[in-house]
């Protein structure tokens, strides 16, 4: 797919929209004993291990190119250093009374937060006294155990996407342009009674009305465009360029109890677009063609995300450490270990000089340190890929399958 540049608003959009496919895309169906609809994260987990784990050990290493050969190869030195930057913010968040929770009923035999975390440790030496890419694999298949996804077929077939970054205009004061908030956690969030009041109850159907609510006074940033604060939502994090010639970076602070809505698969349910070759470019054409529609889909989405300002930070997971480009992957948490060291195999895009993109075969470490309400399942993994609009016509190529793996000491 070539990355289709447009002008004006769509054109800002189509760029960061493209941050991740996995909130219009339909997300594949995992296999389990039961709908996944509704349930809390335990009950999530317990359908999604019956009658398949959706981890299973596996004696052999993936037939693939050699893994991660990048670490060694041109600017050898910052790949590695994305590298031990992403397990330095994995072992910090594994010291978190929210990783020891997370780990306590954790539904994969074998998989503790210990053993996560000691693989970690292991891993990061191995990559420091490792001479080449193949000293290391070497190495890794002798001490390590692989652990594979079932993915969306029970047999490993993985649906890739990618996300990242993107940058908006914003105003840090409410103008007759900037109306569109973005807001701050509210202080007492724990203690919302359930069910959390939805989209429609916090902003009204326009978006507007927050003034009369529990949101008052918790505004953060304005945007211009309705659609682009909800896209935040979407993706959790963002830089914002103000109107003053400054930037700004958000980032994920918590969000209500709800299930997430695709925009996109509503369309489809409702026969304003077809199914067959939906895209992002097909969505916005929609919604420029059909403004006032935006109060109808945009409030049926209940899942509202609060934001933090991140001081220009890197932008931070759900698991709240920083995300890494090219090496954190978001997950299913209920199911997949968080935190842990994992090997996907897919291919990637590649850009040419013509502005072509080419599929190259890859094998790479990455890190279990996000999630996100389209990714559901052992079947579905979104990458991030960075900050920018490289990065984001980059991750807008990314959409394909390939396969998941979790590596652990073996015990």
């Amino acid at each position: 797919m070539r990355q289709v540049l447009r002008t004006g608003l769509v054109s800002a959009i189509a760029l960061s929209g493209l941050a991740s496919l996995a909130w219009l895309l339909p997300a594949p169906r995992p296999v389990t004993a039961k709908p996944m609809g509704g349930e809390s994260a335990q009950a999530i987990a317990a359908a999604t291990i019956a009658p398949l784990p959706p981890l299973t050990p596996r004696e052999h290493w993936p037939d693939s190119p050699l893994t991660d050969d990048l670490l060694w190869q041109g600017d050898a030195s910052a790949a590695q250093l994305r590298l031990l930057t992403a397990i330095a913010h994995s072992l910090s968040y594994l010291d978190t009374p929210a990783a020891a929770e997370a780990y306590a009923n954790y539904p994969i035999e074998g998989v503790t937060r210990d053993r996560v975390r000691r693989s970690l440790q292991r891993f990061r030496t191995l990559v420091l006294t490792s001479a080449s890419s193949a000293e290391l694999q070497t190495a890794v298949q002798q001490e390590f155990q692989l652990y594979q996804s079932i993915g969306n077929d029970g047999e490993g077939k993985v649906h890739f996407t990618g996300y990242f970054e993107p940058t908006y205009a914003a105003s840090r004061v409410p103008t007759a342009e900037y109306r569109y908030p973005l807001y701050r956690r509210p202080a007492n969030l724990d203690e919302w009674v359930l069910p959390h009041p939805t989209r429609m109850e916090l902003e009204g159907k326009d978006g507007l009305q927050s003034a009369s609510g529990p949101l008052k006074g918790l505004e953060l940033v304005w945007m211009r465009d309705r659609l682009e604060a909800f896209l935040v939502q979407v993706q959790g994090s963002a830089r914002l360029r103000l109107t003053d010639g400054s930037f700004m970076s958000v980032g994920y602070a918590g969000r209500t109890e709800y299930d997430y809505v695709s925009l996109g698969r509503e369309l489809i349910n409702d026969g304003q677009v077809p199914a067959e070759g939906m895209t992002l470019e097909r969505l916005l054409d929609f919604f420029a063609a059909n403004p006032a529609a935006l109060d109808d889909y945009i409030p049926r989405n209940d899942r509202f995300v609060f934001f933090r300002e991140t001081a220009g930070g890197p932008p931070t997971g759900t698991f709240s450490v920083p995300v890494t480009a090219g090496r954190s992957i978001a997950t299913d948490k209920a199911i997949m270990p968080p935190g842990a060291l994992a090997l996907i195999t897919l291919d990637w895009p590649i850009p040419d000089a013509d502005d072509t993109w080419q599929a190259m075969p890859i094998s790479r470490y990455v890190l279990n340190q996000d999630t996100g309400g389209a990714i559901q399942g052992p079947g579905r993994v979104d990458i991030y890929v960075g900050s920018g609009d490289a990065a984001g016509a980059q991750a807008g190529q990314v959409n394909t399958d390939g396969q998941l793996f979790f590596l652990l000491l073996k015990q």
